[in-house]
């Protein structure tokens, strides 16, 4: 039976992995999740497995080396799935040392301990082991309004706290592996959106608000470029990645969902009224009329875009979710799980969206 450890798997990409390789390979494997349940991690995003005996949830710091080895003594892991990040470039801006050291720390630690694990007295590593990191297309910086891509091949050029931290801890990786022959892979991916996102972001944000007849906060102008990815489809590339891609490389994932994102919460918008019967009084108040621009964020990025060339030529992975379907399954994701988004607006979720929008 092959073991996972997924880090950060309670969090939004993470537990839509987890349900994923679970509904691939059933009981042929088994998975570890450590977590160590900040803001963003819910214990509720996988209470469907989680009584199933092959699956362990570990409470714990990326950073606590002690906690980190104890699980590579006590299980035989073979494949690592390294998602847990701080990841929101707001909270970045407010406190970037949290951000490096949950980010280019606790890296280094997950790759110190599994380097301890797997390494060979030749200092080889058996052919069965792979480590993941996810990252994000944040790293490469911003592209210009028309035109260009990013690629593997695109230097680094990050613009705030967030994504600097992330590119120091694939630099890690990359050293792991150009020093000691680690066997890992990096995706950087484009944005994310899905079922169990934390409504900091802005597709559930959108949602939650306008079904509460709130302020849709939007920075600036509003035509900031995103390339848009269905969670889904990054988890079945992650999958793949492990399975078929050569070790040492880099694979960018990117949805080819390239969206303003004033156009984003317009589909919101367009989507939430029809899928929302004619005598649900919230009808009424889901408008355009919602929509308030606020000050833009400090080193906004203008515009980003993946090229997936290399991942679909070598593995053959593409996104398969258009963004207007991924929005709808989203929102009716939302639609059936109101009671979660509840639970994680409450108490300290509303004095951040205070402070970071002022609406």
């Amino acid at each position: 039976m092959r073991t996972y450890l997924v880090t950060g798997g309670a969090g939004f990409i993470g537990s839509n992995y987890i349900h994923y390789i679970f509904g691939k390979y059933g009981d042929e494997i088994r998975v570890i999740n450590l977590d160590d349940l900040t803001y963003a991690g819910n214990p509720e995003n996988l209470k469907d497995i989680e009584n199933r005996d092959n699956y362990r949830f570990v409470k714990g710091d990326v950073c606590d080396t002690d906690a980190v080895r104890a699980i590579f003594a006590e299980e035989d892991i073979d494949r690592v799935v390294h998602f847990a990040a701080e990841s929101h470039v707001d909270r970045s801006i407010k406190d970037p040392l949290a951000f490096v050291r949950a980010n280019v720390l606790g890296t280094v630690n997950l790759l110190n301990c599994a380097k301890e694990a797997w390494e060979k007295e030749d200092g080889t590593y058996p052919e069965n082991k792979r480590f993941l990191h996810v990252s994000t297309d944040e790293v490469y910086g911003s592209l210009p309004e028309e035109g260009g891509y990013f690629y593997e091949t695109t230097p680094y050029a990050p613009h705030s706290p967030y994504s600097a931290s992330k590119a120091g801890s694939d630099m890690l990786v990359r050293a792991f592996m150009d020093t000691y022959g680690f066997p890992a892979n990096i995706t950087n991916c484009s944005n994310n959106y899905g079922p169990y996102q934390f409504p900091e972001k802005l597709i559930p944000l959108m949602i939650n608000n306008a079904l509460q007849g709130k302020k849709l906060p939007v920075y600036g102008d509003g035509k900031n470029v995103r390339d848009w990815l269905y969670v889904e489809d990054h988890a079945k590339a992650i999958d793949m990645v492990q399975e078929k891609g050569k070790i040492f490389e880099t694979y960018n994932i990117g949805g080819h969902n390239e969206k303003q994102n004033i156009e984003i919460v317009k589909t919101i918008i367009e989507v939430l009224r029809e899928e929302l019967p004619d005598d649900d009084p919230r009808k009424a108040h889901v408008t355009e009329d919602l929509i308030t621009y606020v000050e833009d964020r400090k080193g906004h990025d203008r515009r980003y875009a993946i090229a997936p060339d290399k991942i679909r030529a070598e593995i053959g992975w593409e996104p398969e979710t258009m963004f207007k379907e991924g929005i709808r399954k989203t929102i009716r994701w939302y639609f059936e799980h109101q009671d979660w988004m509840e639970n994680v607006t409450s108490g300290d979720y509303q004095k951040y969206y205070q402070s970071m929008y002022n609406v």
